[in-house]
C-alpha cells in the first residue's frame, strides 16, 4: 500500500460533528507508509476528548483491517496555532459568569480536575484578582516557587497546576486596585508562570464584564468560554451579557452550565427547584448554544475534601463528568472546524 491507498481508507472515517470524512475535511496532516506501517498525523487538538478519541480509534480500526500497523500522532497545523503567547498550552478555556455567586469557581475547579482525570495535562489560572477562592476550594496549602531566573513554578493539586492571586497577598488582605494595575498583574502572571506543556489551561474569570475579562480577551488565545448561570431570571439576565461580551470579541462560547438547578432533599427525597427551573437551558436555546447540563444544589460540593467530579457513584459528580467531556468535545469541534475552514 502507498499513501494514496491509505488516504482512500481514511476517507471512510467520519467526523460525527462536522458531517464529512476526515480526508475531505483536511484533518489528515500527513501519511507515510513503510514496511507495512502507516504513520498518520491527524489535525486533532482536544486531547482526551471522547469524540476525538473515537475518531482516532476508527482510524486505527480501518487501517488495521487492511493489514497495516498504525502509528498515530495528533497536531494542529501551524496556520491555526498561536504560539506567541503560552506556546506550550494547546487550549485555553475561560469559565465565566455575568453574576457573582452562581458557582462559577466550582465549575472551573471541577472542569480542571475532570480534564485531569481523563488523562489531560491541565492548569488552572484563578484570574479573579479581587476574590480569589480557588486555592481554598482545592485545599491547596503549597505556595508557588520561583526559579533562578524569577519564573514562577505553580503548585499542583489533584493533577492540576494552579496559580492564583490568593498566593500573592495575605489571607485577609483586600486587593484594592484600579484597572491598569489589574491588567499589569495579569499580564505579568501570563508571562512569568512556567506552565510547561498543557493540554488545557482553565481560566476562572471574575464575574461581570470588566477589566479582567477585557485583559484576558486581548491577551490570550482562547479556544472558547463556558458560561455559568443559575436558573433564576436575575442570573440569566447577567449571563446573557457575558454571552454578548464573548460574541463581540469573536470568542466561541462552548456551552452553558446551569448550576444549582435543583435540590434533592436528603430526608424526604423530594426535588425542589429553589432558584426556579430551566433558565439556563432556555438561555442556551435562545442563543443557539450547547446546553452542557445542570448541576444540582448539593451540600457535599461545599463540604467535600476533593473536587466533586472525582467522586464515584454520585449523581452530582456524574453531572460534572458529562460537562467536562462535552467541553472537551466542543473544544475539538472548534479546532477541527478551523482546520476545515482554511
Amino acid at each position: 500500500m502507498d499513501e494514496a491507498d491509505v488516504r482512500e481508507l481514511l476517507g471512510r472515517v467520519e467526523d460525527p460533528d462536522l458531517g464529512d470524512d476526515i480526508v475531505s475535511l483536511g484533518l489528515v496532516n500527513g501519511v507515510d507508509v513503510e514496511d507495512g506501517v502507516a504513520k498518520v498525523s491527524l489535525a486533532l487538538g482536544a486531547p482526551y476528548a471522547p469524540t476525538e478519541s473515537a475518531i482516532a480509534a476508527d482510524v486505527r480500526e480501518v487501517l488495521a483491517d487492511a493489514g497495516l500497523e498504525v502509528e498515530l500522532t495528533a497536531k494542529r497545523p501551524a496556520a491555526i496555532r498561536d504560539d506567541e503567547v503560552l506556546p506550550g498550552v494547546k487550549n485555553v478555556v475561560a469559565v465565566a459568569s455575568g453574576k457573582g455567586g452562581v458557582g462559577k469557581s466550582t465549575v472551573a475547579v471541577n472542569l480542571a480536575a475532570g480534564l485531569s482525570k481523563l488523562g489531560a495535562k491541565v492548569g488552572l489560572f484563578d484570574t479573579d484578582v479581587y476574590g480569589p477562592n480557588v486555592p481554598r476550594m482545592l485545599d491547596s496549602q503549597d505556595p508557588p516557587t520561583a526559579t533562578d531566573d524569577d519564573t514562577i513554578i505553580p503548585p499542583e493539586r489533584y493533577g492540576v497546576k494552579l496559580i492564583s492571586m490568593a498566593f500573592m497577598v495575605g489571607e485577609d488582605d483586600p486587593v484594592i486596585w484600579r484597572g491598569p494595575m489589574v491588567h499589569q498583574v495579569l499580564t505579568q502572571l501570563v508571562e512569568d508562570v512556567e506552565w510547561g506543556e498543557l493540554d488545557y489551561l482553565v481560566l476562572d474569570l471574575p464575574p461581570g464584564t470588566g477589566d479582567t475579562q477585557l485583559t484576558i480577551l486581548q491577551t490570550l488565545p482562547l479556544a472558547g468560554a463556558v458560561i455559568v448561570t443559575t436558573p433564576e431570571e436575575v442570573a440569566v439576565d447577567d449571563a446573557r451579557k457575558g454571552i454578548r461580551m464573548f460574541g463581540r470579541h469573536d470568542t466561541n462560547v462552548l456551552g452553558l452550565v446551569e448550576n444549582m438547578s435543583s435540590f434533592v432533599c436528603p430526608d424526604c427525597g423530594g426535588q425542589h427547584d429553589i432558584f426556579g427551573s430551566g433558565g439556563g437551558r432556555e438561555l442556551a436555546e435562545a442563543n443557539n448554544l450547547p446546553y452542557l447540563g445542570g448541576v444540582p444544589l448539593d451540600p457535599e460540593i461545599r463540604s467535600g475534601e476533593e473536587p466533586m467530579v472525582l467522586k464515584d457513584d454520585n449523581p452530582t459528580a456524574d453531572a460534572f463528568r458529562v460537562i467536562t467531556e462535552d467541553v472537551a468535545n466542543n473544544v475539538g469541534v472548534v479546532n477541527r472546524r478551523r482546520v476545515s475552514d482554511r
